[in-house]
């Protein structure tokens, strides 16, 4: 079955404020061209590597509905929905913390999750088995009424919402391999029994006080929460481990009716944002298991929705890879960086050390 696509050109041209990196400019920051590293040019440049190699004709491509107000409403108050919408049509500006955007930035914020909303929507309704939404602005940061990390809206909250309301899921699992701590998502669902939240990254990156593993979730929530803090350096190999050992027995357990995977590339060896040392291979890799995992618990059900990545050069190669996997097309686009970031991974020594880490978790798991 076809691999479902969804995307739309008016995404990119969700714009930021003054900024060099990820530092307002003033004082002694100097301006840096491009600004806010969320840039469009990396979603921009999959979406072309995809046209140039010929994968897109292996997939689905498709457009969405922006998400309603119904659809926000059921994550977000109407006291920011009406900030944020007001601050848009009056120019833009910055509701939180590193979420500028400009004039129309609301509409296009609900264009990105209604993205991700028809996506897992086409998925459950049997369409696709699986589906990738290029969504930008990205979301896992996004509290309900507080945007921080370059998310506006919580996308993937958005789509879970609006597909339990229409009877179309009972239990999701949310599997976050974006290098920041999902804290938007967790935070939404934390009371919750019927989401379990998966967060795979770098450790006191971004937010610097969530991300612990101490946090389970809380009262119906307990346990439904999952964090897994790895140290900077971690690698291909443990990134492998980490999954195989700690986060997919956590969503077979769970037994979901579908998989949504909050997909950053930010963990990439060239990411601005992240030293986590993970290359093209290592999301070929984490794909095809979680692909593996959804036909075992979830009649293959698999959504990936787009969240974070900073490199301009890399993330496309990453991208390819994931479609190409979820896809099964046999159209690559090889790794420029590969043989480099082969033989630059930890050593054994290192292997050993984050061995001991991810053997605790396990252990206080059970």
């Amino acid at each position: 079955m076809t691999t479902g696509f969804y995307w739309d050109e008016r995404c990119f041209w969700h714009g930021g404020g003054n900024y060099a990196g990820t530092l307002p400019v003033g004082g002694l920051v100097q301006p840096l061209d491009g600004g806010l590293p969320e840039s469009p040019e990396t979603k921009r440049r999959l979406k072309n590597l995809i046209d140039v190699t010929g994968l897109a004709r292996d997939l689905d491509l498709r457009g969405a509905a922006s998400a309603s107000m119904e659809d926000l409403l059921r994550v977000h108050p109407e006291s920011y929905l009406a900030t944020f919408k007001a601050m848009s049509d009056a120019g833009g500006g910055e509701i939180g913390l590193r979420t500028p955007f400009g004039q129309g930035g609301f509409e296009i914020a609900a264009l990105s999750a209604g993205l991700a909303k028809q996506a897992l929507i086409d998925v459950l309704d049997g369409h696709f088995s699986n589906a990738y939404a290029l969504s930008r602005p990205p979301g896992h940061h996004c509290l309900p009424d507080f945007p921080n990390g370059f998310c506006l809206l919580a996308n993937i909250a958005i789509a879970i919402e609006a597909a339990m309301a229409q009877g179309k899921a009972q239990k999701v699992a949310v599997l976050d391999w974006d290098v920041h701590h999902g804290n938007g998502t967790e935070a939404i669902f934390y009371d919750r029994a019927d989401v379990l939240t998966v967060s795979l990254h770098q450790e006191r990156n971004y937010p610097l006080d969530t991300g612990d593993f101490a946090d389970r979730g809380r009262g119906a929530g307990e346990g439904a929460n999952l964090n897994i803090p790895l140290p900077p350096g971690t690698g291909h190999i443990g990134y492998l481990q980490a999954m195989d050992r700690l986060a997919l027995p956590a969503i077979r357990a769970f037994a979901p009716d579908v998989l949504i995977i909050a997909c950053g590339f930010d963990a990439a060896a060239t990411d601005p944002l992240s030293r986590t040392m993970a290359h093209q291979g290592t999301f070929q890799a984490m794909t095809a298991r979680v692909m593996d995992l959804a036909a075992e618990v979830c009649a293959g059900k698999l959504v990936m929705v787009h969240e974070g990545g900073y490199s301009e050069t890399y993330v496309p190669f990453c991208g390819h890879a994931v479609l190409s996997e979820m896809s099964g097309s046999g159209i690559t686009a090889p790794d420029p960086y590969g043989e480099t970031w082969i033989k630059r991974q930890p050593d054994a020594r290192f292997d050993a050390y984050l061995d001991g880490i991810i053997t605790d978790m396990a252990q206080a798991l059970g």
